[in-house]
């Protein structure tokens, strides 16, 4: 029988902190707790077939279940792998844990052996280096802490020679969920509720813009009654898309992709109350949005500056829900409400707004990519997760999809990149369990790891993809347009994407017309497997954002 080894111990401790899901990808410094991982109840290990994509996984299944992701990486250069995923993770405010074998700790020389504080620390994540026996279980309850209360990643780096020590002390573990201090809401200050309330009775059109902290606080319920007694228009951040579904007197998002119609809006507002938002260069478009208003931020953490910008002339830090309740009840007690933008007509304007009013005509054998997502808009069920890499494509999906709850967006923008929308939706879908999971792609972003399409047929994953194919780099080819520059370095033909999918073994097909999804998704229905559906779209037709950001449409 072998011994019970550190690798062994470090396992029990992660499943005693909770783990049901590792993403990893095997080598010498973390093979042997991968491999005993596997072999504890209750834990499932998705072995993928990259390092960056494990991490990406692991950001997926954190972002769709709240709780720590954990993904695993070799030393060297299995770790240098997974920097853009790290970054990103860190960007998202993603709770995981890293679990990176280090080169030997006694070693005078090792060919893989890296630094990995520097560049650990460079992502913005936060690093544990385990170097003792006596202080290892502390140094996981540490990480799991800080991946809880702090909300992002950490890296927790073991020596691979300390890993196949024999573990020499009792086999008791003490997770950090026993250590964790209860969440709390922190309510507002009287005194800036008071403030708050004054700003709401001298405005005549004030917007709500609700962020994910208003998400994560369940404040739609007080943030709408807020808006109706100051005849507010609402509006969410990107991260906050669905907040408001349903509601007469939503704009969708506010910001770069806001519509025609919300713009204007913004553009008459006198007062902007962001909940729950880090109001930044998005989502304020650089400042500009909103000219003419007074700007209160309320959010766990308000800042004065960020990224750039000022963001507010009075801010207010205290939970989401817990703000908007106190100052719906001062208002109620002085007494004070508003019609604001809630004029005659307003909710029927609203109604009738679209994302994108230019008119294209596709080029034969492609689709507009605009209606392409209208018609995945109409054919999967509501109940569905979206998940939606980055690209040029990305804005047209997050403001032609409606109908769904925030929970149910999951956008992998937050550190510009492409090439984690795949891998993030492997971690959504693993985290469901349901097969009910749509991924929208691009062809460039596909194309870095296609490769994990094989780890969703190994793993016997359901999901649907939906990739729009423009046959090149979408973000790329547009910008060189708009500045006159031939785009020839970033148009790279149209691979048959479909093929390449039916050759992992999942379902392909390609997609020149218009009308197909209703069928092709009867028929992923009906198989028990994941389709890719390749969708050729004519590049030449740019989204609203795009034009308004690079090519200077008003």
């Amino acid at each position: 029988m072998a011994k019970f080894q550190v690798s062994d111990m470090l396992a029990h401790a992660f499943a005693a902190e909770g783990v049901e899901k590792l993403f990893t990808l095997m080598g010498d410094a973390n093979m042997y707790w991968s491999a005993t991982m596997a072999t504890l109840p209750g834990v499932q290990v998705i072995h993928a077939r990259h390092e960056h994509c494990a991490v990406a996984m692991a950001d997926g299944y954190a972002r769709a279940t709240g709780k720590v992701g954990v993904a695993s990486t070799t030393c060297g250069p299995g770790f240098t792998q997974i920097m853009t995923g790290l970054a990103a993770a860190a960007r998202a405010n993603t709770p995981m844990v890293v679990f990176a074998g280090d080169s030997p700790i006694a070693a005078a020389w090792y060919l893989q052996q890296i630094d990995m504080a520097p560049l650990a620390l460079g992502t913005g994540a936060a690093y544990v280096p385990v170097r003792h026996i006596d202080r290892l279980l502390d140094n996981v309850r540490e990480a799991f802490q800080i991946a809880q209360v702090e909300r992002r990643p950490v890296v927790l780096s073991v020596p691979m020679d300390l890993q196949k020590q024999p573990w020499p002390h009792l086999r008791d573990y003490t997770p950090s969920s026993d250590l964790v201090p209860v969440a709390q809401r922190p309510l507002p200050d009287p005194a800036l509720v008071e403030r708050v309330a004054d700003m709401i009775a001298a405005a005549e059109r004030p917007i709500i813009i609700g962020g994910r902290g208003a998400v994560r606080s369940g404040a739609r319920e007080a943030l709408e009654a807020l808006a109706e007694r100051c005849g507010a228009l609402l509006a969410t951040t990107l991260l906050g898309k669905g907040l408001f579904e349903g509601n007469p007197y939503a704009l969708d998002i506010a910001g770069a992709f806001a519509s025609d119609f919300a713009r204007e809006r913004f553009a008459e507002a006198d007062l902007v109350i962001g909940v729950g938002a880090g109001l930044g260069h998005y989502t304020t478009e650089s400042g500009y949005l909103y000219p003419g208003a007074q700007v209160v931020q309320i959010d766990m953490n308000p800042r004065g500056l960020w990224q750039g910008l000022r963001t507010a002339d009075l801010h207010v830090r205290a939970d989401a829900r817990a703000a908007a309740e106190a100052i719906v009840e001062r208002l109620d007690k002085r007494g004070i409400t508003r019609q604001g933008f809630r004029t005659p007509g307003m909710a029927e304007q609203i109604a009738a707004d679209v994302p994108d009013r230019k008119e294209y005509t596709p080029q034969p054998g492609t689709v507009d990519p605009r209606k392409a997502i209208l018609e995945l808009d109409r054919v999967i069920p509501k109940d569905w997760d979206i998940v939606v890499g980055g690209g040029h494509y990305f804005s047209i999906a997050m403001t032609h999809m409606r109908g769904r709850p925030a929970d149910k967006y999951n956008v992998f923008v937050d550190f510009g990149a492409i090439g984690s929308g795949l891998a993030g939706a492997i971690g959504v879908a693993v985290a469901r369990g349901d097969g009910k999971v749509l991924l929208i792609e691009g062809d460039g972003s596909l194309l870095m790891h296609c490769q994990e399409l094989e780890t969703i047929r190994r793993h016997g994953i359901r999901m649907a993809i939906a990739i729009m194919n423009d046959g090149g780099y979408g973000a790329e080819f547009h910008k060189f347009r708009a500045n006159g520059v031939d785009e020839k370095e970033a148009i790279h033909g149209r691979g048959d994407l479909a093929a390449v999918a039916t050759g992992f073994g999942l379902r392909g097909a390609t997609v020149t017309q218009p009308g197909r999804f209703e069928a092709l998704f009867r028929e992923h229905q009906s198989a028990n497997t994941a389709s890719l559906w390749d969708v050729h779209t004519d590049d030449r037709i740019v989204s609203r954002a795009y034009r308004r950001i690079h090519y200077g449409e008003a």
